[in-house]
Protein backbone atom coordinates (compact mmCIF):
# COMPACT_ATOMS: atom_id res chain seq x y z
CA UNK A 1 0.00 0.00 0.00
CA UNK A 2 1.43 3.43 -0.95
CA UNK A 3 1.60 6.17 1.53
CA UNK A 4 -0.58 8.19 -0.26
CA UNK A 5 -3.53 5.13 0.72
CA UNK A 6 -2.72 4.52 3.77
CA UNK A 7 -2.97 8.67 4.39
CA UNK A 8 -6.41 8.32 2.62
CA UNK A 9 -7.58 5.26 4.66
CA UNK A 10 -6.99 6.99 7.71
CA UNK A 11 -8.29 9.64 7.44
CA UNK A 12 -11.38 7.76 6.38
CA UNK A 13 -11.46 6.27 9.76
CA UNK A 14 -11.02 8.90 11.33
CA UNK A 15 -13.88 10.76 9.23
CA UNK A 16 -16.07 7.52 10.27
CA UNK A 17 -15.08 7.54 14.07
CA UNK A 18 -16.10 11.22 14.34
CA UNK A 19 -19.81 10.36 12.92
CA UNK A 20 -20.04 7.59 14.44
CA UNK A 21 -19.31 9.29 17.98
CA UNK A 22 -22.09 12.24 16.78
CA UNK A 23 -24.22 9.77 16.30
CA UNK A 24 -24.38 7.95 19.66
CA UNK A 25 -24.31 11.43 20.46
CA UNK A 26 -27.24 11.99 19.01
CA UNK A 27 -28.98 9.08 19.70
CA UNK A 28 -28.14 9.23 23.98
CA UNK A 29 -29.02 13.06 23.66
CA UNK A 30 -31.46 13.74 26.91
CA UNK A 31 -34.10 15.88 25.71
CA UNK A 32 -34.38 18.01 21.81
CA UNK A 33 -34.47 20.82 24.08
CA UNK A 34 -31.02 21.91 26.30
CA UNK A 35 -32.95 24.04 28.53
CA UNK A 36 -35.53 21.09 29.01
CA UNK A 37 -32.84 18.97 30.95
CA UNK A 38 -31.93 20.64 34.58
CA UNK A 39 -28.25 20.20 35.76
CA UNK A 40 -27.94 18.76 39.14
CA UNK A 41 -27.08 22.40 40.72
CA UNK A 42 -27.36 20.97 44.64
CA UNK A 43 -31.36 21.83 43.93
CA UNK A 44 -31.27 24.42 43.21
CA UNK A 45 -32.97 26.13 39.57
CA UNK A 46 -30.11 27.75 37.55
CA UNK A 47 -30.42 31.74 37.77
CA UNK A 48 -28.65 32.34 34.45
CA UNK A 49 -27.42 30.24 31.33
CA UNK A 50 -24.10 28.27 31.32
CA UNK A 51 -22.02 30.02 28.87
CA UNK A 52 -23.35 33.20 29.97
CA UNK A 53 -20.57 35.95 30.49
CA UNK A 54 -18.28 36.39 33.80
CA UNK A 55 -17.52 39.66 35.37
CA UNK A 56 -13.66 41.22 34.25
CA UNK A 57 -13.00 40.40 37.97
CA UNK A 58 -12.94 37.09 37.64
CA UNK A 59 -9.90 37.26 35.22
CA UNK A 60 -7.35 38.37 37.70
CA UNK A 61 -8.63 35.52 40.11
CA UNK A 62 -8.28 32.77 37.38
CA UNK A 63 -4.45 34.26 36.76
CA UNK A 64 -3.71 34.09 40.40
CA UNK A 65 -4.81 30.60 40.88
CA UNK A 66 -2.77 29.28 37.88
CA UNK A 67 0.27 31.11 39.62
CA UNK A 68 -0.54 28.62 42.61
CA UNK A 69 -1.17 25.84 40.44
CA UNK A 70 2.09 26.28 39.07
CA UNK A 71 3.66 26.59 42.44
CA UNK A 72 2.09 23.20 43.55
CA UNK A 73 3.82 22.00 39.81
CA UNK A 74 7.17 23.15 40.68
CA UNK A 75 6.48 22.10 44.19
CA UNK A 76 5.70 17.97 44.05
CA UNK A 77 9.01 17.23 41.96
CA UNK A 78 11.04 20.01 44.35
CA UNK A 79 10.16 17.23 47.33
CA UNK A 80 11.62 14.23 45.22
CA UNK A 81 14.99 15.93 44.82
CA UNK A 82 15.39 17.89 47.95
CA UNK A 83 17.74 15.50 49.52
CA UNK A 84 19.82 14.67 46.77
CA UNK A 85 20.54 18.66 46.01
CA UNK A 86 20.76 19.83 49.30
CA UNK A 87 20.31 23.22 51.12
CA UNK A 88 20.98 24.86 47.34
CA UNK A 89 17.35 23.71 46.60
CA UNK A 90 15.74 24.89 49.41
CA UNK A 91 17.20 28.26 48.60
CA UNK A 92 15.63 28.30 44.99
CA UNK A 93 12.34 27.28 46.21
CA UNK A 94 12.14 30.14 48.72
CA UNK A 95 13.50 32.50 46.11
CA UNK A 96 10.39 30.74 43.99
CA UNK A 97 7.72 31.29 46.63
CA UNK A 98 9.05 35.35 47.38
CA UNK A 99 8.59 35.98 43.60
CA UNK A 100 4.98 34.31 43.97
CA UNK A 101 4.24 36.41 47.07
CA UNK A 102 5.41 39.74 45.59
CA UNK A 103 2.75 38.82 42.83
CA UNK A 104 -0.21 38.30 45.09
CA UNK A 105 1.15 41.22 47.34
CA UNK A 106 1.05 43.44 44.20
CA UNK A 107 -2.30 42.04 43.45
CA UNK A 108 -3.81 42.99 46.27
CA UNK A 109 -2.07 46.14 46.87
CA UNK A 110 -4.06 46.95 43.10
CA UNK A 111 -7.35 45.82 44.54
CA UNK A 112 -7.88 42.39 42.00
CA UNK A 113 -8.69 40.76 45.16
CA UNK A 114 -11.76 42.65 46.08
CA UNK A 115 -14.95 40.79 45.57
CA UNK A 116 -17.37 44.15 45.45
Amino acid sequence: MSGFTAALSLLGVVLLSIAALYGVGWILRVSRDPFAAQPFGSGLEPAEHAVSRFHVRWYAVTMLFLAFDMEMVFMYPWTRVISVMGPSAVIEMFTFLAILLAGVVYAWREGALRWV
